[in-house]
């Protein structure tokens, strides 16, 4: 089985991407996808844990490493958006506006509980 190689997690990139991950971790507070506060106390594999997204996605000629192209996202909005990319068009300026803040969001994991499997209690 082949593996698949990311420029930002095993090639060249890696380096730039770690350094600005941790620029925008430092900076930015809310989530580039649904515009709500991400919670840094939430670690892996929690749903609103802190994860860093590629505004335009690798799979559609993004950048891998590049600071404008980075931004913070919760873990369950960016497995949301996966590889979309939304293009709207702001008339009164006549230019491509690049945002996904407009999807869909089909569960509040703010509203349900965290079920943890094999608890310290059992």
């Amino acid at each position: 089985m082949a593996t698949r190689n990311r420029p930002d997690k095993d090639g060249k990139h890696r380096a730039q991407f770690d350094k600005n991950k941790k620029r925008i971790y430092a900076t930015q507070t809310v989530c580039g996808i649904c515009g709500k506060p991400v919670d840094f106390s939430l670690k892996f594999p929690h749903p609103l844990s802190p994860t860093i997204d590629h505004i335009i996605p690798l799979s559609k000629g993004g950048h891998p490493s590049d600071i404008d192209n980075l931004q913070l996202a919760h873990r369950c909005c960016n497995r949301q958006k996966s590889d979309k990319l939304i293009d709207r068009r702001d008339l009164s300026q006549q230019q491509a506006v690049i945002s996904n803040r407009i999807l869909p969001h089909t569960f509040d994991w703010t509203k349900k509980p965290l079920k943890v499997k094999g608890g310290a209690g059992k």
